[in-house]
């Protein structure tokens, strides 16, 4: 089985060699493959990811949908792993991703703990245990076989914001999800900017016009404007 990593990245400079020498460092056996998918950064992001061993490709289309689309297209890989560039992904995922599918697993996901020792973080992390769809998100890394994804026709890059959701949605119509019991490690940095309390006010107000219906790109205008960013 060969397993293709897709990392979508907008300014990542910050992480992205990071997560590539550690992918690379848990995979002795050279079975995986990394693809960053770059829409334009103006920080370097992408130099960095040639100098760090990754093959970089560019999406003219922005957002993260339409950026691991066309990871995905080039991809070369039995199993298709979508990462973000400021996870920490776990020591042991190529075996972790190979058995699961060998049990019969066409997708999934970790679950997460931040890099805080924030005790609501911590409370926060703790629900990723469950099954509950607003228990998942892009930052705990997914793996799905490509004949699945295919099947699927991959994100829906109507989701400008939320696709992560929409396609594990999808996926569990039409196959077995598991959420593997060990932990990727996620950046704080959303919280370090914002309390808790408003972004889960943020978080629970997008999931209410997910389920609402709600355009993504009204979504996405709405959760932004209710976070500070840096």
């Amino acid at each position: 089985m060969r397993l293709s990593v897709i990392i979508p990245t907008y300014n990542e400079a910050a992480t992205i060699a990071r997560l590539i020498g550690q992918l690379r460092q848990h995979d002795p056996a050279r079975v995986v493959e990394i693809l960053v998918v770059d829409a334009n950064s103006p920080d370097g992001t992408a130099e960095l990811a040639r100098q760090a061993g990754a093959t970089v490709l560019t999406c003219s289309k922005p957002g993260r949908a339409a950026q691991m689309n066309h990871g995905a297209r080039h991809a070369t890989g039995d199993v298709l792993y979508f990462v973000h560039a400021d996870v920490e992904v776990h020591p042991e995922y190529v075996a972790t991703i190979r058995q699961a599918v060998a049990q019969g697993y066409e997708a999934g996901c970790y679950r997460f703990r931040f890099a805080s020792r924030h005790l609501l973080l911590r409370l926060n992390s703790y629900g990723t245990r469950f099954q509950g769809i607003m228990s998942r998100g892009g930052d705990q890394t997914l793996f799905i076989t490509r004949q699945l994804f295919e099947r699927l026709r991959g994100f829906d890059e109507y989701y400008v914001i939320m696709e992560d959701f929409d396609i594990i949605r999808r996926i569990r119509q039409q196959a077995r999800f598991l959420i593997v019991p060990k932990d990727v490690v996620v950046s704080a940095r959303k919280y370090e900017t914002n309390s808790w309390l408003r972004v889960q006010l943020a978080n629970l107000t997008a999931f209410s016009l997910f389920f609402l219906n709600v355009a993504p790109a009204r979504i996405a205008r709405t959760y932004k404007a209710m976070l500070n960013y840096r």
